[in-house]
This record gives structure tokens, sequence and C-alpha cells, in this order.
């Protein structure tokens, strides 16, 4: 579904260059969730939006469900979630997750079907019609996800949606997308920087070493698609927390 070869990406600054990415590789399968974590600035939200199209890489080929990353915009073959939920305050919970699909032409029938599907999905039935004040950070942050989800793209690219949530909030919201993802079959590209989050939530974890963001390590996790959170107190999950942590001090090695 997603597939980078050597994907470099530098800035220029008035300060001079910066090398946020440098030779990154990486095949990302049909139903995969990967977790991208590293280091604040390793450039794993950079890679993310190179996906989404925000970023152009200086370097290397990336492609989107078979397309350069500006095709699949236009196809919309994505849905991307931002840190912060970013709805509209004079918007309805209903009539934000709708402005995509207007701006798409989705007729006023089928809107509303999708509105109400995704609703379902992230259970927020019988909120479309309060505004965000009205809801919680957390509900507010599912909203935002029921509007990614809402145009029915393949994949869905999450930039750590769930980094300013409290840890009770933020366990239901991890519970929550893994089931979303289960009914939903999405490819998923997941930015964070929690390890257990990371392991929690994913097929595979991407660990990213500190600026230039290269990948230091590729970890596939050997957990089972059903996971409650008591699976956080396993032998196995501590163990591939274990590998992360070492990988991410691997990674500062490069310095």
């Amino acid at each position: 579904m997603i597939e980078a070869k050597g994907v470099s990406l530098t800035f220029q600054t008035a300060d001079g260059p910066v090398h946020a990415l440098k030779d990154v590789n990486l095949s990302i399968n049909k139903g995969d969730f990967v977790s991208f974590i590293g280091p604040s600035g390793c450039g794993k939200t950079t890679f993310l939006r190179t996906m989404a199209a925000l970023e152009r890489p200086t370097a290397g080929t990336l492609s989107v469900n078979g397309m350069t990353p500006d095709q699949a915009r236009k196809s919309r073959a994505y849905g991307y979630v931002f840190q912060a939920p970013g709805l509209y305050p004079w918007r309805t919970i209903a009539r934000n997750i709708s402005l995509p699909l207007e701006i798409m032409g989705f007729s006023k029938p089928d809107r509303e079907a999708r509105i109400a599907r995704v609703l379902e999905l992230v259970e927020l039935a019988g909120f479309g019609g309060k505004y965000p004040w009205q809801l919680s950070g957390g509900m507010q942050q599912r909203a935002s996800i029921a509007r990614a989800l809402a145009f029915d793209a393949e994949i869905l690219l999450m930039d750590e949606p769930f980094g300013a949530l409290d840890e009770i909030v933020r366990d239901r919201l991890n519970e929550a997308l893994l089931e979303l993802w289960a009914k939903t079959g999405k490819t998923i590209g997941f930015v964070t920087h929690s390890i257990p989050e990371a392991v929690y939530l994913s097929t595979r974890i991407v660990v990213m070493s500190p600026r230039p963001g290269r990948i230091s390590r590729v970890i596939e996790s050997t957990l089972p698609r059903e996971r409650p959170l008591e699976i956080r107190d396993t032998p196995e999950f501590i163990r591939i927390a274990h590998e992360v942590r070492e990988g991410l001090r691997e990674g500062h090695s490069y310095d």
C-alpha cells in the first residue's frame, strides 16, 4: 500500500539546510498497522506528511496505493488525522464530518448515510447534533477520526492523535482504535511517542533515529490481533517493548 525507496528530505532555511529524512526505505502492506516512534524531531511526522503529499521528498521515490502521493491525495486514497481535532466550532459534529464529503460532491442522502455509519463506528451515535465545545477532548478526537473515515479511504494516516489526552482516555481510545481497525481492515500509519501505545496497537513498529531521520529498526509484533489492555502485563508484550527501547538507544548511536 505504501512503499518508500531511498526517501530523503532537506528543508532549506535561513540558518542553512535541515536534513529531516535520510535514505528511508519501507514497505507497508494492506491491512498493516504500522507505528512510527522516535525522539522529537526525528522526522516521523515529516515522513507521514510525505505520504500525504503535505511535504515533498528531495530524493528517492514514494508510492501510496500504487500512485504518487499527489495522485493519492487527488484520488482520496487516504484519510489524515492530525494531533489536534481541528473541528470547526460553528459546525455540529455531523457537519464537521460532512465537510470533506460536501467538498467532494457527495449527495445529501449519501452524506447522511456515511455520517451515521462513521459515528456508529467511533461510538458517537447520537452526538451528531452537538458542537465540538460540548464534547470532551477524547470525543472530539473520535469525531476527527470519523471525519477521516467518512469517504472510506483504504489508508488512515494518524499523527499522534492521542498525545494530548490523559492516560485513562488514551487507553480507551487505543482499545476503540483496535476495534475500528478490526471492523474496517484499514491500513494504518500511526505516529506516537509512547512505547506501550506503539506495542499495543501495531503489527509492526518502525523505530526512527534522531535527525536526520533514519529507520534504525523495524520490529514485527508477535501479539495476537485481539488485544485486551491486560496484554500489556504479559512477558511477550514486555519483551517487544524492551526491543523497541533498545532500538531507540541504537538509533542514538548514529549521533
